[in-house]
């Protein structure tokens, strides 16, 4: 069975980790792949809302299986800060270098710099809900390294690493990355399907 599903996002660098998990049984298709040209507000102030958020909006507009996903970066020392509004940290208009800036000055002088990254993604499949959850833990650096990835990548470690997401190829990211566990969770739910 080759199962087709919308990805509710435009984001090349998730779709690009989320095709790579999946296998060849699932179609990933982007919203732009799907005729899709909207922005999908997230107005939530949790990664499950927002991430249900999407996925229902998706749904509603196509009537197709369709996924969505939503991920924060919580840092101990700010209270869980940036979480929900990690794309946002710096501003509504600003960019990942401006939320990396903001990062780094709010973290000057602290000790603790223990974080973790968080994804859920929700999933619609015959018009049933379903949630899965991926995490890792990591410390906040005190500079900038690497050049791959995107978002906080620059500045964190992952536990059992010794290099930050952005001196990591996809590959090596995977090992390690929130994403790539809740979308293990979400695969292995798809290949328990009848039909899978």
């Amino acid at each position: 069975m080759n199962t087709t599903l919308i990805f509710a996002t435009n984001n090349r660098h998730k779709v690009q980790e989320i095709r790579k998990i999946a296998s060849n049984n699932f179609d990933i298709i982007t919203l732009k792949e799907a005729g899709i040209f909207i922005d999908i507000p997230e107005p939530h102030d949790t990664l499950e809302a927002n991430a249900v958020e999407k996925a229902k909006t998706i749904h509603l507009l196509t009537g197709k299986n369709c996924f969505s996903e939503d991920t924060g970066l919580e840092v101990d020392a700010l209270n869980g800060a940036p979480g929900v509004k990690s794309a946002r940290y710096a501003g509504d208009g600003g960019n990942f270098q401006e939320n990396i800036d903001k990062l780094l000055l709010n973290l000057a002088g602290r000790s603790d710099r223990s974080a973790r990254f968080r994804t859920v993604i929700c999933l619609i499949l015959d018009e049933q809900q379903y949630l899965f959850e991926g995490e890792c833990s990591g410390q906040i650096t005190t500079s900038q390294h690497g050049l791959e990835g995107f978002g906080y990548d620059p500045v964190f470690i992952p536990d059992g690493s010794d290099k930050t997401f952005a001196e990591m190829g996809i590959d090596e990211k995977n090992i390690y990355s929130h994403r790539r566990k809740a979308t293990d969770r979400l695969i292995a739910f798809l290949n328990k399907m009848p039909g899978a």
